[in-house]
Order: structure tokens, then C-alpha cells, then sequence
């Protein structure tokens, strides 16, 4: 792997980290990042899909302690069973819909003028969900993850889904949908946070299994470097977004995705940049 590589490889690792917990969209950020640094083929989607392990594995280590009471506590404590199921429920939508149209969605839609899209879309919607919350302030009915119902998780999935179409935001549809749904805004984001875990992994997995023909062991150094770089950049955001949010609303990441957006279409309308698909 040759210096040049190796620091675009990188530049993938920290854009995967610093959006893949925030409501901006890390897959449509990624393809946008892998168009402008002219990375591309298959085993380049592989490796997008694969270093959002690299993410999931902060939040494991952020909520290290957590994790382990859970699990520790499967046999003996209600509690944890239920938040387990809670999470397994909330999964299953991505799952069902992913496998039936995962493969058409990718075909047409991962490139980045429909990742601009998306982009202004999400950001609208954001700000429409918070300008509600501030004329009309309702109390969240829902304060810890640990009061979720099964219907809760099931409906917070079922908003995740959105995420299936790139530059939507996996983080930000969840978030927002858990909101909507009756959770605070810290709940909300724990949640979609632990919620990660099982949708992460399991596309890792998945993806990997699916083009295990396209990989070697020499594709270790690269899977291994972006994923290491994005673990420690998604270890800092995810702490300072915890930080943000006790104090913020998301109106800010709406109005950078519209800008963002805005200038992606502009781009490629005029013909300034030309995006690789």
C-alpha cells in the first residue's frame, strides 16, 4: 500500500467516524469522499461498509459498561432481557427491507448527485421536526431507554429504514423518528447509538460474506487502517455530540445538510466538479 493510498484510505477512515453518529449521513459522505479522492470499484463499497465497524466499536468502548451489565444480566434480570429484545425488534426492519432491496438501491442510487438529494431532503425534514418541537412543546412521554416498549423499538426501526436510501443518515433517521415517537432527545440518541451495534455489525458481516471472492489478505492493511481511524474519530465525536445535545437541537446539522447538498448539485450542475459514480 503506497503513501497516497494509504492517506486517502485514511481521509475515509475519519469522514466515516466524524459522520456516522451525527444526523449528516457517513454513507452519503463517504461516496461523495470516495468520488472526490477517485476511489472506486466494488471492493472500495466493501470497504465503506466495512470500516463503519470500526465506528461501532467506539460506542461499544464508550458504553463498555453498560454493555457488560446487559450482558452479564441476560439470565437473571428482566431488565436486560428487555432491552436486548427491544434492540433485536428495533433491528429487524433494516434486515427485512435491506435484503429486499438493498441490491436495487445500490445500483441506482449510491452516487452523488441522489446523495445531494437526500441530503437537502433530511435537512428539511430536521428542521421541520424541530421547528414543531418549539411552537408546539410536547414532554417527551419516554426519558430512558429502559422505559421503551416493544411498539417503541419497533417503530424507531422502522424510521432507520429511511437510512437505506445513502445520504439520508442512519444516526439522523433514527434520532429524529425516536423524537417523533415520544423519546427526549437523549434517549433518542442512546438509543439509535446502541442500535448501531447490531446494524453495523451486521452489514460488516454481511458485506463481508457477500464479496468474499473479491478479497485477500492484502486488503488486511486497508480494512485495518481506515477502520482503525475511524474508531478514533467516531470515539471523539460520539462524546462530544453527548455533550452537545444537552444543550442543542440538531438545527445546525439540518442547515449544513441543505448547504452541503446545495453545493454538491451546484457542482455537478455546472460542471465543476465531476463526480465519479
Amino acid at each position: 500500500m503506497d503513501l497516497i493510498f494509504a492517506i486517502k484510505i485514511i481521509i475515509m477512515g475519519v469522514v466515516e467516524g466524524l459522520t456516522e453518529f451525527l444526523p449528516i449521513s457517513s454513507t452519503g459522505h463517504l461516496i461523495l469522499a470516495a468520488s472526490l479522492l477517485q476511489l472506486t470499484g466494488e471492493k472500495i463499497k466493501v470497504f465503506e461498509i466495512v470500516i463503519q465497524a470500526g465506528a461501532m466499536l467506539a460506542v461499544c468502548w464508550e458504553y463498555r459498561l453498560r454493555i457488560f451489565t446487559v450482558i452479564s444480566g441476560l439470565r437473571t434480570q428482566p431488565s436486560a432481557r428487555k432491552f436486548t429484545l427491544n434492540l433485536f425488534v428495533a433491528f429487524l426492519p433494516a434486515v427485512v427491507l435491506g435484503l429486499l432491496f438493498g441490491k436495487m438501491i445500490k445500483a441506482h442510487l449510491f452516487a452523488p448527485v441522489p446523495v445531494a438529494t437526500a441530503f437537502i431532503l433530511g435537512g428539511f425534514i430536521i428542521l421541520w421536526i424541530e421547528r414543531r418541537n418549539k411552537l408546539h412543546p410536547v414532554e417527551a412521554r419516554i426519558s430512558s431507554v429502559d422505559d421503551m416498549s416493544l411498539i417503541d423499538a419497533f417503530k424507531v426501526g422502522c424510521a432507520q429504514c429511511c437510512a437505506l436510501l445513502p445520504g439520508t443518515s442512519r444516526s439522523g433517521a433514527s434520532i429524529i423518528g425516536a423524537m417523533y415517537f415520544g423519546l427526549s432527545r437523549k434517549a433518542a440518541t442512546e438509543f439509535s447509538f446502541f442500535l448501531a451495534i447490531p446494524t453495523l455489525f451486521g452489514a460488516t458481516i454481511y458485506s463481508l460474506y457477500k464479496e468474499r471472492a473479491l478479497l485477500s489478505l492484502d486488503d488486511l492493511p486497508m480494512f485495518g487502517l481506515g477502520a482503525l481511524f475511524a474508531f478514533l474519530s467516531a470515539f471523539l465525536c460520539v462524546r462530544w455530540l453527548l455533550r452537545y445535545i444537552s444543550s442543542h437541537d440538531f438545527t445546525l446539522f439540518a442547515w449544513y445538510r441543505i448547504v452541503f447538498g446545495l453545493l454538491i448539485l451546484y457542482t455537478a450542475w455546472s460542471g465543476l466538479i465531476v463526480w465519479a459514480d
